[in-house]
């Protein structure tokens, strides 16, 4: 994994479409986005079929939420394109903060660059405030303020992280 190509991918889409709302920046680079009923558990997936990039998403989702999800699948879309072309079922997102995957750390990591700014974050950390504390104001998951601090160090930050990510947040979310 090459995060600093993950990080200038993503802040290269910020700068293009002049946001980091995830959803904007999905319709703004041709991906149609499409809310599926049918999905319980599932919050997400992206696919490519028919020439066209799509993303699924279950309706119930919170906004925050649903930035989060779009933003993990224009990482899929971003870097695992190819694969999804090849699926037949797509890209399926059933836990996001899967880091023992490689493709769902990428796009973990992929979204995280997406929301969340690196000099805000480097500001409010000088400032003081803690990882927790950072992510409410951002108004980001911890476990994503997490990521965004581990692609930070390796990107030649030197954040002490007190924690990794739980790997089954997302499980854990009743929709």
């Amino acid at each position: 994994m090459n995060s600093k190509a993950i990080y200038q991918k993503a802040n290269a889409l910020v700068r293009q479409t002049g946001t980091r709302d995830a959803e904007k920046i999905a319709k703004d680079i041709g991906i149609w986005i499409f809310d599926e009923p049918s999905f319980q558990d599932l919050l997400g997936m992206y696919t490519f079929r028919w020439n066209h990039r799509l993303i699924f998403l279950n309706p119930r989702m919170e906004h925050y939420l649903r930035q989060m999800v779009i933003a993990h699948e224009l990482g899929h879309d971003a870097e695992h394109r190819d694969r999804a072309k090849e699926s037949k079922d797509g890209l399926k997102e059933f836990t996001l903060f899967q880091m023992k995957d490689t493709t769902e750390y990428e796009a973990n990591a992929f979204a995280s660059h997406i929301l969340l700014d690196n000099e805000e974050v480097y500001d409010l950390a000088r400032s003081g405030y803690d990882v927790v504390q950072i992510a409410q104001q951002m108004g980001s998951d911890i476990n994503l303020m997490l990521i965004k601090l581990q692609e930070m160090n390796k990107l030649g930050y030197d954040f002490n992280i007190p924690y990794d990510p739980d790997s089954r947040f997302f499980r854990k979310i009743h929709i």
